[in-house]
């Protein structure tokens, strides 16, 4: 048993198309899924061809359903502190910052990447979740002075090594002295974009952000074009390169009944610093306190496995342990990887346990995560000058 291949979508005015689909359609894509009420483009020729390019050379994903929240006026960062618990007091205006949005019991709401564009003006780029309406309703009873809207922007993520040498003969040779996490504006056809160093594949990259959808087509066709000799071609940014790279998709290895501690991720919870916001005194509490489950990495032995439609359960002497909640075959390893959250005690490097996979019941060794690093920190100078 695999996917359920052959499966269609129809097309509805309810869900938005963001300023790259007509691209996506023009460049060969015929697979999509709905992400933030958004059709969001999937592969272009098939995952595999798309994974080795995004790591050889560069590939190019119009992620329409990437929306960004914005906040402005007098409250804006003081509303954005409220939200998170990472200390937001030290972000610098063109600073991103990958963040954690918590709820009062400190469940992990979602995952954004929040962009400083001014002293009272942010957009938190979110993963697949209203954050809209939760900021709304918080806001509700919050007593600041804010405006919260969906800033109708869309993205197209430009990643893998050779990334560098295509922004650079689009926008200049600024573009290479763009930090890690922070972002610029550049111009194109008259309009204002914003480029940040950002992305989510693992593999060196950025993140284009169009507000004007009118060029969403002239603007995919133009990075293609500058990137013909970088060898840049559509494409998903990959399920498996994120997989090996141990990067999180959030509604699926996190959800709001997750907590921080549980994912390793309590470097994004920052209590010293006095700031205030939802589920701080749940997370204090759960600091204090042993996890119970953990986000562990497992290799799966046999022939390769289509990627899960659901969660499966893993097993331990008959018993449920946890589950599997991410799997992809890696070329490179030339094994079956998969993310899963199981029992702190059984989450021990080499531990080993059973799933079902399709029908097919497969032993899954606790390893260590990454399974490969990531590359998104490399130099760009010195990737630009590998690319010729």
């Amino acid at each position: 048993m695999g996917p359920h291949k052959g499966a269609a979508m129809n097309f509805q005015p309810r869900i938005r198309k963001g300023a790259f689909f007509d691209a996506a359609w023009k460049h060969g894509c015929r697979t999509y899924s709905v992400y933030n009420r958004t059709y969001i483009s999937s592969t272009f020729s098939d995952a595999l061809t798309e994974y080795w390019n995004v790591i050889n050379n560069v590939g190019i994903w119009p992620a329409m359903g990437e929306r960004q929240i914005e906040v402005t006026g007098p409250d804006a960062q003081r509303f954005v502190q409220y939200l998170t618990p990472r200390n937001m007091t030290k972000c610098a205006v063109n600073q991103c910052k990958y963040a954690l949005i918590t709820s009062a019991e400190g469940g992990i709401v979602c995952d954004p990447i929040i962009l400083r564009l001014d002293e009272d003006r942010f957009w938190l780029s979110t993963s697949d979740v209203d954050l809209e309406l939760w900021m709304r309703g918080v806001l509700v009873n919050a007593g600041m002075d804010v405006r919260i809207r969906d800033a109708e922007v869309s993205v197209v993520q430009v990643q893998g090594p050779k990334s560098p040498k295509l922004l650079a003969g689009i926008f200049g040779e600024q573009v290479l002295d763009l930090r890690y996490y922070w972002l610029t504006r550049v111009a194109f056809e008259g309009a204002e974009l914003i480029v940040s160093r950002t992305g989510w594949s693992g593999e060196f990259g950025y993140e284009i952000y169009l507000a004007d959808a009118k060029l969403g087509t002239a603007l995919f066709d133009a990075l293609l074009e500058a990137g013909e000799d970088c060898g840049a071609a559509p494409g998903a940014v990959n399920h498996i390169r994120r997989i090996e790279s141990g990067i999180l998709s959030q509604g699926l290895d996190m959800t709001v009944e997750n907590t921080p501690y549980e994912l390793g991720l309590g470097r994004l919870v920052n209590l010293e610093a006095g700031t205030d916001f939802i589920g701080r005194a749940a997370l204090e509490k759960l600091q204090k306190e042993a996890p119970a489950l953990r986000l562990v990495g497992l290799r799966l032995d046999g022939d390769p496995i289509p990627p899960n439609e659901e969660v499966w359960p893993l097993m331990s002497d008959g018993n449920a342990v946890g589950n599997l909640t991410s799997l992809a075959f890696s070329p490179r390893l030339g094994c079956n990887i998969a993310l899963g959250l199981v029992a702190t005690d059984c989450s021990t490097i080499g531990n080993r346990m059973t799933v079902t996979a399709w029908r097919d019941e497969r032993s899954a060794i606790v390893c260590e995560l990454p399974f490969l690093p990531k590359k998104q920190s490399e130099d760009p100078r010195a990737l630009f000058a590998r690319a010729g």
